[in-house]
């Protein structure tokens, strides 16, 4: 439906007041793109007065501009509470203008006044060295979505809204963006969202007919097609077209006078009147002209309403004078002398249109999450150790056990605390949650069907960039989460990683923004016990996605066992301002430490396992490894050379935080070189079994004294449907192939331990023999556990099963 009024909602002053705001923010940007000097254009414009390199886009900011003048009436009139993401995140000139506009801007950085020298550096800053972003970036008040990479505006609208029932998320889509994969998914966020607990999403798809050099899809389908879409996606679309500011103006209070309405009855029906079901929620369609106001024409080709007004319309303005005239022209078309005082402040009149405090959406608590942040009520997690008398002879399920940890962090958590995964809690073994709390589900629910409802602290979409979205969203506004993926798939939100770790970094130089939760990531199903799954479902890849990155704000732990993996995740539930990357096993799997242990070796995030070397002074070779099973082969190689090579001095090392592998000049987890040297010995071999791509554990150390003497044994692309050990075999990972590396490596053992060497290579055989055979690893290798006392026969050399001998 098109907005209509029988008679005009704004009055003839109030129409006059909000069209001057826009224009004050109109003028703003244009000249954050274009002046360096001269911002009020009290002298003739002069080259010098123009930047000589000019960033920035103007295409999308005066819908922007026009949507936050109108939202501002919203507020103001109704006390809302409402924050403003903008998709479009490269109209960054836009919202730093309104936050100018405001006051905000000023208060959080005291050098850019309200007045004529403030605007001349608000102006000069902008896309300058030494400045600040062209988007909307952290820098900005009132952000929390960049913008930057196109497609998850609205995703991070709904993980705003959602625990936050007094917030409205106002959020424009452009028509750009919806043309993107995650953006289409998104729109299915209403499915799940709970009008009784959770804040609204207005969405405002703004449909200027151009993306940076073509027409968007979008814009060109018919205005029916278009509404039956977005009727389709649950929504009720109220459509805003022209390009005469008057009528366009009235169309739009209008709208969002409809859209406010609309968002009260239904939240007042849900919580009063105890209406269940799915609601209909509102949204607006905006269609005006791209780059709107500015030059119509430029070197006699259309520019307004048309993607040549994409970025900077006039590219010549400061060498050619008649893009400079034009640039004047279209300056002085805002009439500035009529917006700002003689000191150049906001005349009082326009100040008054804004919202005041808090209600200001650039001075939003909840578009600045850290100052919202209430600690997790965590219950000790020690209270869940799996009890570990004898290392390596007990096992368990180390995300079992996590997922009764968690079930209670949701039951004394139930306003901060959201669990995000695409359809795989239950496969990753933490169904235990389901005691505390549901799936969220708003659609129908079959009698047969289990674990679903509208309150549920448990959210499942098979869409990863949902997950991702949305736990972010929610991280941003203050509260806390744990996305859990199988290892390989995550690869899918690669890049929105990118985009979080750089906000992170970004905001951490920021004063005026406080720390926000962790985004906490538990990858399992992993690489190594996909055996049934295949190649497809095998990689381990995402850790070194994440060690790009920069090193304040990123973590990787490999927890080996049950109790690791609890003292690991506590710890990461507490943090703030990381990206914590956790990979952990589901199946059940040899404990080494118990709870004390755990928690001492997770607190050096390295260490030398005693019990399981056999020298407590300088070795003759370090066995070291990082992850569960590598863990468990290398245990059991060390058993092999302790009982074959009993005067072999070896060293095991653990390692839970891989980050602690890089120097302390490189990290701030990293080891000094005296530190490393002393685990690592600064002359012996060490055989290194890793987790993922082997490469990595050259990156992080290859600075240290002892790298020429590391080898490294991980992920080789070498991946099928198999048995877990045949998968280790595979990629040469296997105790035994550790053995012979440990005989290759180690001098003088190349011809004393020849025949040990040979074993080991006949048994790795022997191995994928009984594989073929039976269709199973041989119990005598699947069932190994640690002898501390020698009494018993080891079966890591040993590839016969009882049936079998």
């Amino acid at each position: 439906m098109t907005a209509q009024a029988l008679s005009p909602t704004l009055s003839a002053d109030e129409l006059d007041l909000i069209d001057a705001y826009w224009r004050a923010a109109n003028y703003l940007s244009v000249g954050q793109i274009y002046l360096l000097d001269n911002p009020l254009l009290r002298e003739p414009l002069e080259a010098d007065h123009v930047k000589p390199r000019l960033l920035g886009h103007w295409g999308t900011t005066p819908g922007l501009n026009l949507v936050y003048a109108h939202l501002n009436r919203i507020i103001r009139e109704r006390d809302a509470n409402v924050i403003y993401i903008t998709g479009p995140g490269h109209g960054g000139p836009g919202l730093v203008a309104n936050a100018y506009l405001e006051g905000t801007y000023s208060e959080v950085y005291s050098g850019i006044s309200e007045d004529a020298d403030g605007m001349r550096k608000l102006f000069r800053q902008f896309s300058f060295p030494g400045g600040i972003p062209s988007h909307v970036a952290a820098e900005t008040p009132g952000s929390i979505h960049e913008g930057g990479e196109l497609g998850y505006a609205l995703v991070h609208a709904y993980g705003a809204a959602f625990d936050n029932p007094d917030l409205v998320v106002a959020c424009v889509i452009g028509d750009g963006e919806a043309e993107t994969g995650p953006l289409a998914a998104s729109w299915h966020s209403n499915k799940f969202l709970n009008p009784v607990t959770d804040g609204a999403v207005l969405p405002i798809l703004h449909l200027n007919g151009y993306k940076i050099a073509n027409p968007t899809v979008l814009a060109r389908i018919p205005q029916e097609e278009l509404e039956s879409l977005l009727f389709g996606y649950g929504y009720r679309p109220i459509t805003v077209a022209g390009d005469d500011p008057a009528n366009v103006h009235q169309q739009l209070a209008t709208a969002f006078d409809e859209a406010f309405d609309q968002i009260a009855a239904i939240q007042r029906a849900a919580r009063l009147d105890g209406e269940g079901g799915r609601p209909l929620w509102p949204m607006v369609v905006l269609r005006t002209p791209k780059g709107w106001t500015g030059p119509r024409d430029v070197d006699g080709k259309k520019v307004e309403g048309t993607w040549r007004s994409h970025q900077v319309p006039l590219s010549g303005t400061h060498s050619n004078p008649e893009h400079r005239a034009q640039l004047e022209a279209w300056l002085r078309s805002y009439r500035p002398e009529d917006l700002f005082d003689d000191d150049g402040a906001l005349r009082a009149d326009l100040r008054a249109t804004a919202p005041r405090g808090q209600r200001r959406m650039s001075a939003n608590p909840h578009a600045n999450g850290g100052l919202l942040v209430k600690d997790l009520d965590l219950p000790p997690f020690t209270d869940y150790a799996v009890s570990v008398d004898v290392p390596a002879s007990e096992s368990a399920e180390a995300t079992r056990v996590l997922g009764t940890f968690l079930r209670d962090v949701i039951a004394r958590n139930t306003d901060r605390f959201r669990l995000m995964g695409p359809d795989e809690t239950a496969s990753n073994r933490l169904s235990d949650t389901f005691e505390a709390t549901d799936k969220v589900w708003l659609a129908e629910i079959d009698a047969d069907e289990e674990n679903l409802g509208p309150e549920g602290r448990v959210m499942e979409v098979l869409s990863e960039h949902l997950c991702q979205g949305w736990l972010e969203g929610y991280l941003l506004t203050g509260r806390h989460g744990l996305f859990n993926c199988y290892e390989a798939f995550v690869h899918i939100i690669d890049s929105m990683l990118n985009q979080h770790a750089k906000w992170l970094s970004s905001s951490r130089q920021l004063h005026w923004r406080l720390p926000i939760p962790s985004l906490n990531y538990l990858l399992t199903s992993h690489v190594w016990r996909q055996d049934h799954n295949g190649a497809s479902h095998q990689d381990p890849g995402f850790i070194d996605h994440v060690a790009n990155k920069r090193p304040e704000v990123v973590r990787v732990y490999l927890p080996p066992d049950a109790n690791t993996l609890l003292s690991v995740a506590d710890h990461c539930l507490r943090s703030r301002h990381y990206i914590n990357v956790i990979v952990a096993g589901k199946q059940p799997a040899l404990t080494y430490l118990d709870m004390d242990s755990a928690i001492a070796h997770c607190t050096r995030g390295l260490g030398i396992w005693e019990w399981a070397s056999n020298t407590t002074g300088d070795p003759d070779v370090v066995l070291a490894c990082a992850g569960d099973i590598p863990t468990l082969e290398t245990l059991a190689a060390a058993d092999i050379l302790r009982r074959r090579l009993p005067d072999l001095k070896v060293r095991v090392v653990n390692v839970v935080d891989i980050m602690r592998l890089q120097p302390d000049s490189e990290h701030p987890h990293g080891l000094s070189a005296r530190e490393f040297d002393s685990i690592f010995t600064e002359d012996k071999p060490i055989i290194f079994a890793y987790h993922g791509y082997p490469w990595l554990i050259h990156r992080l150390t290859y600075r240290h004294t002892n790298h020429a003497q590391l080898h490294v044994r991980g992920f080789k692309e070498r991946g099928t449907t198999t048995t877990p050990f045949d998968m280790v075999m595979l990629n040469d990972l296997d105790r035994f192939h550790l053995v012979m590396d440990v005989v290759d490596r180690v001098a003088g053992l190349g011809s004393s331990a020849a025949g040990l060497r040979q074993e080991m290579a006949d048994a790795r055989l022997a191995a994928r023999r009984y594989t073929r055979e039976h269709g199973e690893d041989d119990p005598a290798i699947s069932g190994w556990t640690w002898d501390p006392d020698f009494e018993a026969p080891s079966l890591s050399q040993d590839t016969l099963s009882d049936e079998d001998r």
